[in-house]
């Protein structure tokens, strides 16, 4: 059977905060026989920076981050919607009638968010587990608005015990800098979350972006919860194939 090589953009809070969660990823790609490779001199892709205006440095990142993708090849696989959607949707933006235009929609068109590309893509027999738990899932705000991302990893997750988050689709009130710039609102719009997660009944908390999931996973800790935080990635890594 030949092998699919693919490209893992680790994205830089997994790298440095969540290290686990990239192992997961690359344990859930390989067990589906996908040959995982992740391109050395891969950096931040330059969204915090475009977030808040500052396109010249976003651009910087972006140019670099691109010619590293660029020379190599098979899907391009991120394991968050909004890093997917920066180099899907936004580096086209950043370069749109410039040398790099071509190259942007090279790069582009090779990249998936990890659960599109389980589901879209390969089409795989996976489904999460968690030795009896209840999950309610945190649709983030870039894999949902951006890339149209919810059924799949609904379908991922179709065998345990699913509840429903009331206003599934608010925001957690994270948004990269602006929980920085605007701390109070930011935590008003976290708090309305939280208490639909805790409403939910779930024990666990999942979701496809790990910085939502810090986010969440802070306030929790804060509030003395035991709901436990997951990157879906550790949730498929449990289950396996079947």
């Amino acid at each position: 059977m030949e092998v699919t090589t693919v490209q893992l953009v680790v994205t830089c809070l997994v790298d440095s905060l969540t290290p686990q969660v990239g192992r997961a990823v690359v344990a859930v790609l390989e067990a589906q026989d996908v040959a995982v490779e992740a391109p050395a001199g891969q950096t931040c892709c330059g969204q915090p920076a475009f977030n808040i205006g500052l396109m010249d440095e976003a651009r910087v990142m972006a140019a670099h981050t691109l010619d590293v993708l660029d020379e190599t090849v098979g899907p391009i696989i991120v394991p968050s919607g909004s890093c997917a959607a920066m180099i899907i949707r936004h580096y086209r933006d950043l370069f749109r009638g410039t040398d790099r235009e071509e190259q942007a929609e090279r790069v582009a068109s090779r990249t998936r968010e990890l659960t599109q590309y389980l589901v879209d893509d390969l089409d795989v027999d996976l489904a999460a587990g968690c030795d009896g738990c209840s999950v309610a899932y945190h649709h983030s705000c870039h894999g949902l608005r951006e890339l149209g991302i919810r059924d799949q990893p609904e379908h991922l997750l179709r065998d345990t015990d699913q509840r429903p988050i009331a206003d599934d689709e608010s925001c957690c009130g994270f948004g990269g800098l602006f929980s920085v710039e605007m701390p109070e609102v930011s935590t008003a719009i976290m708090a309305s979350k939280l208490d639909a997660v805790e409403a939910s009944g779930a024990d666990t908390l999942a979701g496809g972006d790990i910085s939502c999931l810090l986010h969440l996973g802070g306030g929790l800790r804060r509030r003395g919860s035991k709901i436990e935080v997951r990157h879906i990635a550790e949730l498929l890594a449990d289950g396996g194939a079947r």
